[in-house]
């Protein structure tokens, strides 16, 4: 199933991966150029990823596609269980649930149906998750890959802080959208950094995108099995050793969602991984790290060892 795209100037569109089964994406650029391919963290929809960093991609020659996972944004929901809290903290988890695995073959599918040939893959948290397993299991999609702040699902490397895991333990399902929002700003002050100049104000501006344009407050089933499906994944460091592709690992050494351990583990699994530990940084892509991050994934596209470089100049070993 093929669909025709050219210049879509940032509009939701849809492509059918399967019967029934659409993912809502959106492609910046002129077209006919290498593509990079964005996707998105826990929860998360395609409105996640900065504009000026989908900006500055889009002027060094790339075109840029970002999408909606399942059971987030303008996605198909999954017609499989709903693991509640209790489940999911305990890892007593529900028969039927969909994988890592599973995503990352929706984003082979739409590779092909968008006739991208080999991608740029850049995915954070859950999304360098579902960027390792498309790595490892569709390699001909792959020309690079880029895991931020994610992990292998070893279970003792990349953990969460046990402060988040008890914030998403006792946070109530919101009933409306001022609820969500709340929810949300709550949680990236937490997990990110409210100091950098304008980040509050991102956070609530997306959260409120973001229910608008989702399910609303119905959203919360589609995260809890976004959950279930990194849990029921397991550890994937065996897989990740057959990965090829030029790979590009980016963590923050202040990461309270994802414990830095995880890049670590996920640079040590890929065979030539090249790993960045970004000072500073914790679990989002804020204006201060933003030009940094633009030229370690521009030289990793356009250069060998074009990211390492990067990092000598800035002192990170």
């Amino acid at each position: 199933m093929r669909e025709e795209v050219l210049d879509l100037a940032g509009e939701d569109r849809f492509c059918e991966i399967r019967p029934g089964q659409s993912l809502c994406y959106r492609r910046y650029g002129g077209g006919g150029r290498e593509s990079v391919l964005l996707i998105a963290g826990l929860g998360l929809q395609l409105l996640s990823w900065p504009l000026p960093l989908i900006t500055a991609l889009t002027r060094a020659g790339f075109d840029v596609v970002s999408f909606d996972n399942r059971d987030a944004g303008r996605s198909f929901r999954a017609a499989t269980p709903t693991p509640g809290k209790g489940a999911l903290l305990l890892r007593r988890l529900p028969a039927g649930l969909y994988r890592i695995e599973d995503m990352a073959c929706d984003t082979a599918h739409l590779i092909t149906a968008l006739g991208l040939g080999a991608v740029h893959v850049v995915g954070m948290s859950m999304g360098g998750m579902i960027a390792q397993a498309l790595a490892a299991h569709h390699p001909e999609k792959v020309a690079s890959l880029t895991s931020i702040f994610s992990t292998t699902g070893h279970p003792r490397r990349g953990q969460p802080a046990w402060s988040t895991i008890l914030r998403l333990a006792l946070a109530p399902a919101p009933r409306n959208e001022a609820e969500a929002v709340a929810d949300f700003v709550r949680l990236m002050r937490h997990i990110g950094d409210p100091k950098v100049e304008g980040s509050e104000a991102e956070w609530r501006a997306y959260a409120e995108a973001a229910f608008r344009r989702g399910a609303g407050a119905a959203d919360r089933s589609g995260f809890l099995r976004q959950i279930g499906a990194i849990l029921a994944s397991g550890d994937r460091t065996a897989a990740l050793g057959a990965i090829r592709a030029p790979t590009l690992v980016i963590h923050g050494d202040r990461d309270r969602m994802v414990h830095p351990s995880g890049g670590a583990a996920t640079a040590a699994a890929i065979p030539g991984a090249f790993h960045v530990v970004i000072p500073g940084l914790r679990h989002q892509i804020d204006g201060r790290h933003l030009p940094l991050l633009v030229r370690l994934l521009l030289g990793h596209f356009l250069f060998p060892r074009g990211a390492e470089e990067e990092a000598r100049r800035r002192d990170f070993f």
